[in-house]
């Protein structure tokens, strides 16, 4: 294990070891899949041993409130009302679901933007009856305020992007952009898949209508498991034709004859939860809240401010934002040759991924100095 020539506090280092990967391998992509604990692991097996003694009444007896205490968890991750947070296993279903709620007979516009996840846009890319408007980029790294600004009219129903971009880790102003929004009498809705967990998120002072994220990454869940937050006053508003049991206000009255919606943010979940994903969502995000966002965004800050210096003294051109404020924890290396250089890192142990044209290096808060100088050695070697 890297432990003894990291200049981390003490309880940094203290919080490797629950990270297994961490002591056989260079860990250095949250951004595609956070490292897996022991304690979502211990989560994981926890649901399975309740299955195996309890069986089906585990559901009452114990795992509708373990969903009940994922939502309540993720509004305290993001200072969100109580009632405000439904669950969905993917940001493709939750952004399918409310889309369904929107009216766009008056306002048939939704704008988002060349550097969002393109599960954005193919939401309303396949509705044939909405003008979906990608907003470019000057420079591969940030869309101006001034685009957003310039785009949004009294046509727009939606401006769906993302808190930070998954291809350059810029963290976007959400408060502008929604600010921006509400003026022109639209929504905002802010993928947070690349920012919850390791930037702090706070739905209210940012005057957001909806904001998602997911265990998958930062927030070190896993698959399956996306929050989405919903501000109250719209929620009465808001009438979804994706719909399903968990939605119904009474649900275990299995009434077929009529549909009544969930008073609270319930009403936007569809199906029955994979309450594994359950499990391993609420430990990761209990993970994180123990250490607190704040805490892990200034390690993460400065574990990318000793990447950059380190990449740059050794000659790489990065994609990155010149602000550091406005920067989170990826680090996209230019290269040619970005998919070969991930395969032999990975031979190497050292586990980092690609997009077009970049290596792409995430560290996180169990990450430590001497990874990320192993990592710029290989690197150096392997591109000789």
């Amino acid at each position: 294990m890297f432990t003894t020539m990291s200049t981390a506090p003490r309880d940094w280092l203290a919080s490797r070891a629950e990270f297994p990967i961490l002591s056989r391998k260079t860990y250095l992509n949250t951004c595609s899949l956070g490292a897996l604990s022991t304690r979502v692991r211990s989560a994981v097996n926890q649901h399975l041993d309740l299955w195996e003694e309890y069986g089906a009444s585990a559901w009452y007896k114990i795992w509708l409130g373990e969903c009940a205490g994922l939502r309540a968890t993720t509004e305290r991750l993001f200072n969100a009302p109580a009632g405000s947070v439904a669950l969905a296993p993917s940001v493709g279903v939750a952004l399918s679901v409310l889309a369904s709620a929107l009216d766009y007979r008056q306002r048939p516009k939704v704008i988002s933007t060349v550097l969002d996840f393109p599960t954005i846009p193919y939401q309303w890319l396949a509705h044939p009856e909405v003008e979906v408007v990608l907003l470019p980029s000057p420079d591969g790294v940030h869309v101006p305020l001034e685009a957003y600004e310039a785009a949004i009219d009294e046509r727009t129903a939606l401006v769906a992007t993302s808190h930070v971009f998954f291809a350059s880790g810029t963290i976007q102003p959400i408060a502008e952009i929604a600010k921006l929004a509400h003026a022109k009498g639209a929504l905002c809705l802010i993928d947070g898949y690349q920012a919850a967990g390791q930037v702090p998120v706070d739905v209210v002072a940012s005057d957001l209508d909806f904001y998602m994220t997911g265990g998958l990454k930062w927030l070190l869940g896993g698959t399956g498991i996306v929050e989405c937050y919903v501000r109250p006053s719209l929620i009465p508003q808001l009438k979804p034709t994706v719909a399903g049991w968990f939605g119904h206000a009474k649900q275990f009255a299995f009434d077929p004859n009529s549909f009544e919606f969930a008073p609270d943010a319930r009403r936007f979940e569809v199906g029955t939860p994979a309450l594994a994903a359950v499990y391993a969502g609420h430990a990761g995000m209990q993970i994180i809240l123990e250490h607190g966002v704040a805490a892990i965004q200034q390690r993460t800050s400065e574990l990318v401010a000793y990447l950059v210096a380190k990449l740059r003294d050794a000659g790489y051109q990065l994609t990155i934002a010149g602000d550091p404020q406005q920067h989170a924890g990826i680090v996209m290396i230019q290269s040619a040759e970005h998919a070969k250089l991930v395969a032999a890192l990975a031979e190497q142990g050292i586990i980092v991924d690609h997009r077009p044209g970049h290596v792409r290096v995430s560290p996180f808060f169990y990450t430590v100095e001497a990874e990320l100088d192993l990592f710029v050695e290989r690197l150096q070697a392997l591109s000789q």
